[in-house]
């Protein structure tokens, strides 16, 4: 018996000195959006083919990998560069694309990640070149989208954290936070430049007479006050419903929603 403890004691003694400590591994540190993402895009178009185009953007001049920084601001989107557009309430988006990650060029896709203030909203929009697949990874969205002539009901949904949805190509949708959390969301678009359409504030860039027909409300809206109306279009994410904002306490009891929109 005392044998078999002496050994059991051997053999746990030996394993727990083969066990080797968790590597310690530090935080990858920010990598900065590059500044002429453009440019450099432009020039790999002129490239024959897939290999040819990455051979231009991730060696140096005498065919060699690039290493350190320097490859890492080529392959990395760091979407923590994000920050509120001037105007913005409700939150921030940031799309990667072949304008500002010049790898994506003829890959096909995109990605965006948004973070939604409570009672945040992601104004009607659409994408002309690509359809979307979005995911909530915190918190909880109402969404919806609309379809071309022919097909005019709005499919609504509401999506908890991990459960995604699809925004076909040129469909009209958004994003909304209904609740006093922030929410935050993950977006793939099936090309690298999927554009973006906000649809309030391309309508409101029509001439005057163009809206008023296509409004019915002459007598409301007209040429003299048009200019007011587009001073106050909302940017990107505009904070969203009254009394969403009133049941966060968001909302002062002197304040109207325009000053929201």
């Amino acid at each position: 018996m005392l044998k078999l403890i002496l050994f059991i004691n051997a053999l746990v003694s030996t394993t727990l000195t083969s066990v080797k400590a968790a590597p310690t591994v530090t935080t990858p540190g920010p990598v900065p959006i590059i500044s002429n993402a453009a440019a450099i895009a432009g020039g790999l178009m002129t490239q024959p083919s897939s290999n040819d185009r990455l051979e231009k953007l991730l060696t140096d001049a005498n065919g060699n990998l690039l290493t350190g920084d320097a490859l890492r601001q080529l392959t990395v989107f760091d979407f923590n560069n994000q920050k509120p557009a001037d105007g913005a309430r409700g939150g921030s988006i940031l799309l990667a694309t072949v304008d500002n990650f010049p790898i994506l060029q003829d890959l096909g896709i995109s990605g965006a990640i948004s973070f939604i203030e409570p009672c945040g909203l992601n104004i009607p929009h659409l994408h002309p070149r690509a359809d979307e697949v979005l995911i909530t990874i915190e918190g909880i969205l109402d969404t919806g989208f609309v379809m071309e002539n022919g097909f005019n009901t709005e499919i609504e949904t509401q999506l908890g954290k991990y459960q995604g949805t699809v925004f076909p190509m040129g469909s009209i949708h958004y994003q909304q936070n209904p609740t006093c959390d922030p929410a935050v969301f993950v977006a793939a678009l099936n090309n690298e430049d999927p554009g973006r359409s906000d649809i309030a504030t391309s309508f409101w860039m029509l001439q005057s007479e163009v809206i008023n027909a296509a409004l019915g409300f002459p007598t409301t809206i007209g040429g003299e006050n048009i200019d007011a109306w587009r001073s106050h279009l909302p940017v990107n994410l505009a904070a969203g419903v009254d009394s969403c904002l009133q049941a966060c306490g968001l909302l002062a009891s002197n304040s109207s929603s325009s000053s929201y929109a």
